[in-house]
Formats: structure tokens, sequence, C-alpha cells
């Protein structure tokens, strides 16, 4: 999928559109240091697809699984605007296949090296994975157990209504109780599908029901890769041993397929497992622990977003805003409105005018901007009003505040005007 990926982006021009044009790069706190490689960008995608491939294959497993997570992950931290949860999803997966044996049977490596090839791996490995998955699944279910979620079946009721032109049920989208049914399907599936499908009785008709739901979820939602990611990494939750006597049966037709002929375990150096082990709890750990940072904020969730992202609150609201920008200068009558299309791209605008850091960044580059050329500490003023799933669009933070003094940090910005109203949930 990640080879298919990095073809996508080559193929729509996606590379020069998001990662070299832009001329401002909205950045995540402490990796200001990542920057594009101008027109080398594309080598960049290029070494993503090709160890995405070798690392498939399991050809130079350890150095290809390495090479992938470093680029894959360099990519999404080029600007935060292109943040998706499953780009996160695939860089933690990709992080925790470093240290796992996936290139122990059926790889290129063992043809190499057939001293290398396996049968079986320790059930651990594969059930770190799993996992991974129930986490990313349970805590998007609770992250659905809100006021807006289902009690007001908000966004569906504003999205799905958009999507009427679809052929046979493009009329029922229009219906309000089908915003509610997919509403409360939707949390009932995240926190219920890794149990029904860790149960040996409700595994299959539990992974029917991921294909029939991510499949939905495509068709009426622009969302990439996702529904796909989701519904081939699911399948971890199967056994093996099916998969297995598949292979043995292809093998007595292909010979020369690397699969190895007798059920030896694949051993750990005793410091190798006992530093994966290590490795393993504390990223475990965060992973548990970070989808709950947004309880040290004061504020409603929604509104500030402080905590919002790497939480696992997949397409929870619909949120628009529109930011006008006046910088001043010090001590003098100049200032000056901000046309924000001569800095950023559509995307990159739509995204800066709902979330409190992406404003920051904008106004201190801003400042950095005049600065330049030759304003005297050049102050950044804000209006901005912000809508949250239909509620009418309010003033989003404090417009006497200069931005460019403001500091960026895990602190409360209190900058932000209060909310006016109340979202009950998790």
């Amino acid at each position: 999928m990640i080879v298919a990926s990095m073809l996508r982006f080559f193929a729509k021009g996606w590379i020069e559109t998001l990662y070299i044009n832009p001329g401002f790069y909205f950045k995540y706190y402490g990796f200001n240091w990542v920057s594009n490689w101008g027109n080398y960008t594309y080598w960049l995608f290029a070494i993503c697809g090709i160890s995405a491939l070798s690392f498939a294959l399991g050809l130079f497993y350890r150095i290809s699984a390495v090479v992938l997570f470093l680029s894959f992950t360099y990519i999404e931290l080029l600007d935060k605007t292109n943040y998706l949860n499953h780009y996160y999803f695939v860089s933690l997966v990709l992080f925790l296949m470093i240290f796992l044996p996936a290139h122990s049977n059926l790889a290129l490596d063992n043809i190499r090296k057939p001293a290398t090839q396996k049968r079986q791996v320790p059930l651990w490995t594969t059930a770190s994975i799993r996992l991974l998955l129930g986490i990313v699944y349970v805590y998007a279910g609770l992250a659905k157990l809100n006021s807006d979620w289902l009690l007001e079946a908000m966004p569906l009721k504003l999205w799905l209504p958009a999507k009427n032109d679809l052929p046979l049920l493009g009329n029922l989208l229009n219906k309000t109780w089908v915003a509610y049914f997919f509403s409360w399907f939707g949390a009932a599936y995240d926190l219920s599908i890794p149990w029904l499908l860790f149960y040996k009785r409700t595994r299959i008709p539990a992974y029917l029901t991921v294909i029939a739901f991510h499949i939905a979820t495509a068709i009426l939602f622009p969302i990439g890769m996702f529904p796909y990611v989701m519904i081939l990494s699911t399948l971890i939750f199967f056994p093996s041993a099916g998969i297995d006597a598949f292979w043995i049966k292809i093998k007595a037709i292909l010979p020369s397929i690397p699969l190895a002929k007798h059920y030896n375990v694949y051993h750990y150096h005793p410091l190798a497992k006992r530093l994966t082990g290590i490795v393993f709890i504390l990223f475990f750990t965060i992973q548990a622990l970070l989808p709950w940072r947004y309880l040290c904020y004061k504020g409603t969730l929604f509104w500030t977003e402080e905590g919002y992202r790497f939480s696992w609150r997949v397409m929870l609201m619909e949120k628009m805003g529109y930011a006008q920008f006046v910088v001043k200068e010090e001590g003098s009558d100049r200032r000056v409105g901000i046309n924000n299309n001569e800095f950023l791209s559509p995307n990159q605008e739509k995204m800066m005018s709902t979330q409190a850091d992406f404003i920051l960044q904008y106004a201190h580059f801003l400042a950095g901007h005049y600065k330049s050329m030759g304003w005297k500490n050049p102050k950044v003023h804000a209006t901005i009003h912000v809508s949250v799933n239909g509620r009418r669009s309010v003033l989003y933070i404090d417009p006497n505040r200069d931005l460019a003094q403001e500091k960026d940090n895990f602190t409360h910005k209190d900058w932000i005007t209060p909310f006016n109203d109340i979202i009950y949930g998790l």
C-alpha cells in the first residue's frame, strides 16, 4: 500500500503541490529542523517507495524497515497540514516492524541466507500489532462518546446529505435517522470490533463487518488510503495456520518459494529480546496515555484542539474558520492587512484558520517576514471566527493580543476565547 501511495503522489503531482511549492510549512513542535529537499524531494518519495517494496519482499529487511520508517515519517513531519490519523498509524506500525521478524519466512532474505528461515515466531510479535490496532479502535470509539456525535449526529448530519447524489442510497442520506444510525453504529463498531476479531467464533462475521464498514466510509468520505489500511491490517487477527497450509500447497507446485520446511522457531538473542521488551513497554505506555493528555488543558477539546492530534479522534467534527491578520509596526502608523493566499496554499489556510498552534506559527512567520523587510518590532493581530459542528461562527481568539509575542509551547493558550457551548463526553 505504501508503494501504491508513493506512486499515487507522483502521478497526481502532490509532491510538488504539497511539499515543494509552499513558501511556508507548519512544523510539529520540536521538528522545525525538518525541511523539504527542494526538487530532490522527489528522491525522498522514491527512497520511501523503493524501501517499501524491499520491505514487502523481505529483501535486506532490517535495513529496509529502518529506511522505510525514517523516510515515511520524515515526509509526514514536513508539514503538519497534511496530518492524517492513518499516516500516524502507519508510522507507528513501521516503527514496531523494525524489531519484528517479519522476514523469517517467505522472504527474499531467506534465499540469500537460508539460515534465517524460520517457520514460527513468538506469539507476542504478532500480538503487538493486534494490540496497536486494538488501541486505535477502542480510543476512536471512546472519542465518539460525546454529545455532539451521539445526541446531535454531528457532523454526519452535515456530511451525509452532501452525498445524496450517490446511486440507490442517495435519497436515504438526506434522512436524519440515517445520520443517527451511522453515528451510533460507528461508536459501537469501534468499541467492539477488536474483541470480536480476537474471539474465534465471531472473527469471520466481524471481519466481514470491517470490510463493509470501511468500504462504506471510502465511498462516502474522501479519506484516502485509510479504509484499505484498516481492512488489510486487521487480517493480523486471523491465525496463521490456514495461510501456512495454503503456502504448503503452493510450494508443492512451485518448489522455489522460500517456505521453511520444518517448524523451527525464530529466537531473539537474550539482549535483543530484553531491549525490544523495554522499547515495546515504553511504546505502548505512551500510546495508552497520550490520548488522555487533553485532560491537562482547560477549555473544550473540540474548540481549543489542545491534545487533539495523535489520539485517534477520527472524523469527529466539522470545523470552519475565517482568519484575517493585520501586521503593525511598533511606534508608527504603518500597518498592512494580510492576504493569506500570498503565503499559504488553500489547504494550509483552511487548517490554519481553526487551530491555535497553526495560527501562532503563522503569526510568527508574518512577524519574521516583515521584520526582514525592515519593520521595527512588527506586531501581529488576528480576527478569526470559527464554527464547530454547525454552530454559529464566533470569535476564536482575542484580537487584541499580539501573537508575535506569544510563545509556542505545551501550555494552555489563554488567548483562545472560551467556548460558548458545552460538548459532553470524553
